[in-house]
């Protein structure tokens, strides 16, 4: 799953990337409302993080300019703003949650892990696709019951399909969600990823749709 952070505390910005990034996402870091607009409207992401108090831009701005464009991704916003008017102000410009400063990473994280289920309409974290479970909130994945082991990038595409059971996906689509901006990317290696989860997971688990992508069933649907 890939995040943008807009926020412009230096500090703040990289321990939140760092955190993240130690949860197993693909994260971009913008520190000013001009540079998120300009890349929330340009890359694909699962989910945004957005500060309200922002150079160049506000925050608010920025989030009203995404809607209005019909951007859907889900915004969580923050601010060290706490009144009950910010927050109404937020959510009416299309934020989809709200995080006042300061506030526990843990917390963040769950939020953040939410938004992106009830986004492609899972309302558990765990997500299940036949004999094999992936538990969002440990990052823990097993099969029959037995703790299958998967590098960071075996996790996030498996992560990606999961989230995305019964679609088919594109290697263009699964690349822009499991790479950050920064990352040399090659759609080659997603076939190296998929060849090494089949071994993991078993030969079925993932099925490649000629000349489309790939996707994951659940045998028992």
């Amino acid at each position: 799953m890939r995040v943008l952070i807009v926020e412009d505390e230096p500090n703040l910005g990289r321990q939140l990337r760092a955190t993240l990034e130690g949860a197993g996402y693909a994260v971009d870091l913008a520190t000013d409302g001009e540079d998120g607009h300009y890349l929330g409207s340009t890359e694909t992401y699962d989910a945004i993080i957005l500060d309200l108090g922002l150079p160049e831009i506000d925050g608010l701005t920025v989030l009203d300019r995404w809607r209005k464009d019909g951007m859907a991704v889900p915004v969580l916003v923050l601010t060290a703003r706490d009144s009950w008017s910010d927050k109404v102000a937020g959510l009416d410009a299309g934020a989809d949650d709200y995080l006042a400063k300061p506030f526990q990473t843990e917390e963040l994280i769950a939020r953040l892990r939410a938004l992106i289920r009830r986004a492609s309409g899972n309302s558990s974290s765990e997500l299940i696709a036949g004999d094999v479970r992936l538990d969002t909130r440990s990052g823990k994945v097993t099969l029959n019951g037995e703790p299958v082991k998967l590098t960071a990038q075996e996790y996030k595409l498996l992560s990606y399909l999961m989230h995305h059971k019964g679609k088919v996906v594109s290697r263009t689509e699964l690349i822009e969600h499991i790479y950050d901006q920064d990352f040399d990317r090659d759609s080659n290696t997603i076939e190296v990823f998929v060849t090494r989860i089949r071994k993991k997971l078993g030969p079925d688990v993932i099925t490649t749709i000629r000349g489309l992508g790939y996707s994951l069933e659940d045998p028992a649907a």
